[in-house]
């Protein structure tokens, strides 16, 4: 199912028109959807497109060969093979027309054979960046595709002529999977399952959330039931350590010192290690309040689990995993995640709400241009949304509320009343309210509403 990639899959189109030599990286998460962006690419054009896996050396080779042979020839040779690397990909610059060649999992490639990078850096320079190659790498690992090809010291540094790190799919293209659900449904499917294709096509909208979590998160033949460990274990040294931290994250610790002492896998710098490798793989992002104008230097900052799937794994399964060996997912789904749930899904609805505004900026639809959106919070209080702009001295505050009751003027009031407080560290010349609700809003605070304090409704969010 192809669903809002359609600005990355115009790029590339763009980008096959140029008629000149490309080389284009895709690098992202596993089961973000970089394979089926390529596929629907290929789509009618001359191509190969090679999946490398953890055979050998030789045999990657010939499997390539082999794929190369027929686009040349129209035809099998078996048991053909070029007699190296580089003679396999000096060959791509003979293929007829404008082929495109896609090397998937390129990764697998080095770590068979660590000198790839350097080999393809030389036929490139020596002959393909002078063809009418189109070849795209494309890896799920993503320290390593950016060591390996993207940084500086990296063989294949400079010769790209593109990249794209395919992130996460936004919350307004939830809707597409899940057409007969209510927009509060969609939301809550989207906080369990956050923006991986693979994951949003494992639940459907003709049963509620609670079967589709029961059917294929509890249940042990679930298709989501292992994923993360699967995931997980196949990327990473030491992974319970890594189950660990990210257990720890899940329930609550968010400070590095709380993250070491509730995971056990040694103090602050030994945890703070492992937690850096979690934030180049993208499962893990530090967020500072959005006020801090030195984020990188903030001592002010805490760890979340970057992927909502992973959040409510690591909550939700992970910790009972025993009880659900023996076929309790229906006392887990009622004992732990139906309590609970909402909780959760408010936690995501907040980022749904930071993401809206993102959007808005990204589209001119702010009256002024953030340079840093994020939230705030001190010792006594919290804000959920917060844009900046030190330059033109503005800030856009914003609150969050998964309840089943109306929004009033108390909301509003707590919030401008915590802009008196952020007042008191840097002064604000224009501050403006957003406020973002799952129920509504009382007549009242309806009348409110204009320039300086915004009304948010879920199907807003979802446009």
């Amino acid at each position: 199912m192809f669903v809002g990639r359609e600005t990355d899959l115009t790029h590339l189109e763009n980008l096959y028109r140029s008629n000149r030599a490309e080389l284009f990286v895709l690098y992202g998460r596993r089961r973000v959807g970089k394979t089926e962006l390529l596929r629907t690419f290929c789509a009618g054009k001359t191509h190969i497109f090679f999946i490398a896996t953890l055979s050998s050396d030789s045999d990657q080779l010939a499997a390539l060969s082999q794929d190369i042979y027929r686009l040349a020839h129209g035809a099998v040779a078996d048991g053909f093979s070029y007699p190296s690397w580089e003679a396999a990909f000096g060959s791509l610059a003979e293929l007829p027309g404008r082929p495109v060649v896609v090397l998937d999992e390129f990764t697998y490639l080095i770590g068979g054979n660590k000198a790839i990078p350097s080999i393809l850096q030389k036929v490139w320079d020596e002959r393909l960046k002078n063809s009418l190659v189109f070849l795209i790498l494309c890896g799920s690992y993503i320290g390593m595709m950016e060591s390996e090809v993207l940084e500086y010291r990296a063989p294949l540094y400079g010769r790209r002529t593109g990249s794209l790190l395919l992130n996460p799919l936004e919350l307004p293209t939830v809707p597409q999977f899940f057409p007969a659900y209510s927009p509060e449904q969609q939301v809550e499917a989207w906080s369990v399952l956050g923006g991986m294709p693979y994951y949003l096509a494992a639940f459907s909208d003709q049963v509620d959330i609670f079967t589709n979590i029961r059917a294929q998160i509890l249940e042990v033949h679930g298709l989501l039931h292992a994923e993360p460990r699967l995931l997980l274990l196949e990327e990473l040294r030491e992974p319970r350590n890594y189950f660990s931290i990210l257990r720890a994250i899940a329930q609550g610790s968010t400070r590095l010192n709380e993250i070491a002492q509730k995971a056990g896998v040694g103090d602050s710098s030994v945890t703070a290690r492992y937690l850096d490798i979690l934030q180049q793989m993208r499962l893990v992002y530090r967020r500072v309040p959005a006020t801090e104008s030195q984020p990188e230097k903030s001592k002010k900052g805490i760890y979340h689990i970057a992927d909502f799937f992973l959040r409510f794994w690591f909550r939700y399964v992970h910790p009972y995993q025993n009880a659900l060996d023996l076929g309790m997912a229906d006392g887990i789904l009622a004992q732990r995640v139906r309590p609970t749930f909402d909780q959760f899904v408010s936690y995501a609805f907040e980022e749904s709400a930071r993401a809206y505004i993102i959007r808005q900026a990204r589209n001119g639809q702010l009256a002024f241009l953030p340079e840093r959106i994020g939230s705030w919070w001190d010792q006594n209080s919290e804000i959920d949304v917060v844009a900046v702009s030190d330059s033109d001295r503005t800030l856009l505050l914003g609150e969050c509320k998964w309840s089943q009751k109306p929004i009033g003027m108390d909301i509003l009031d707590d919030l401008k009343r915590k802009a008196q407080v952020i007042q008191h560290t840097q002064t604000w010349e224009r501050i403006s309210y957003f406020l973002f609700s799952k129920s509504g809003f009382t007549p009242l605070l309806q009348e409110q509403a204009g320039e300086e304090v915004r009304l948010i409704s879920i199907e807003e969010c979802l446009r």
